[in-house]
């Protein structure tokens, strides 16, 4: 089939490589315009654009597929399928009834659980044991359209936002040739989504990623592990901020956090620095000061004059 591919970020790649080396045509790719990026705010490509480039793939990137100017690539590209994954431009019904077979979404969550813009935070924030991938055929609602295909996958202690990601976008593309085949089979059923477990997953605030020590070390690692990459849970010590990327609950009989401070730090033990949390301790493995190298949690403590009169704010 003739597939027009959109999507912007890292984790429509893997989604894009697959249908590049399979049987089908990748006519053209939407991503969105480049935008600044860095210290130097350059404008950069996104990771769809530069895979696309590398793969000789024409590229449009329209600002707005509202418009007939913003569709004019997808008409004339003739798509048999749209094939969609994390673009982050509304598509309205004008570009949505283009393609004959319609429009094809990869959503990274176990739909109706967590619609909307950041499905995978969201579910490690709310201590899901198990998320997916949902192969879904688009309507004009907020993902709402129903459902081709679904594939599990479980959230272990030790997930975060990147390892996640990464899992679900192979998950993904494996499923999304599983739905392309049985479309040109003609043997696709559709599932209308159950109104019953339906959650919203509301983009990121980056206010979200500041640390609360009043919340349990559980909730805590949860915020660490979610915000990975970005927006990075944050803190301070002394007024001087902290982006703290790697930590664990602790299970420390030799310290205890009774009546601790929350934010107070209790000691170290091998490579974690011991913070007590409104409920149980965190050990904090990496974490990096503005402008310096990521270390470990018992460097950071090496360089404090008196550990336990310190407090991450």
């Amino acid at each position: 089939m003739r597939i027009v591919f959109a999507g912007t970020p890292q984790f429509a790649v893997p989604p894009l490589a697959a249908l590049t080396a399979s049987s089908h045509e990748v006519v053209g790719v939407l991503t969105q315009p480049d935008r600044p990026a860095g210290r130097g705010r350059k404008l950069t490509a996104s990771p769809i654009k530069e895979f696309a480039i590398e793969h000789g793939i024409a590229v449009a990137q329209p600002k707005t597929l509202r418009t007939e100017d913003g569709r004019q690539a997808l008409r004339e590209w003739r798509p048999d399928v749209l094939v969609v994954v994390a673009y982050g431009l509304i598509l309205p019904l004008e570009a949505l009834t283009i393609p004959p077979h319609g429009c094809i979404n990869i959503h990274a969550s176990l739909l109706p659980r967590w619609r909307g813009a950041a499905p995978i935070q969201r579910a490690i924030l709310a201590g899901d044991r198990v998320t997916g991938v949902t192969i879904m055929q688009m309507d004009v609602g907020l993902d709402t359209g129903p459902m081709l295909l679904q594939c599990e996958t479980p959230i272990g202690d030790d997930d975060d936002a990147e390892s996640l990601q990464s899992r679900l976008a192979e998950l993904g593309a494996a499923a999304l040739l599983e739905v392309l085949a049985a479309l040109e089979r003609g043997a696709l059923q559709p599932v209308v989504q159950p109104a019953a477990g339906m959650t919203y997953a509301a983009k990121i605030d980056k206010a979200e990623a500041h640390i609360d020590w009043a919340e349990s070390a559980v909730a805590i690692d949860r915020r660490i592990r979610a915000f990975k990459g970005w927006p990075s849970a944050a803190t301070a010590y002394r007024g001087e901020p902290l982006r703290i990327h790697r930590a664990r609950v602790a299970n420390d009989t030799l310290v205890t956090a009774a009546n601790a401070q929350p934010g107070r730090l209790l000691g170290v033990r091998d490579d974690a620095l011991l913070v007590a949390c409104g409920e149980g301790i965190l050990a904090i493995t990496q974490l990096q000061r503005a402008g310096k190298r990521s270390v470990s949690g018992a460097e950071f403590a090496n360089g404090l004059r008196d550990l336990q009169e310190c407090f991450f704010e």
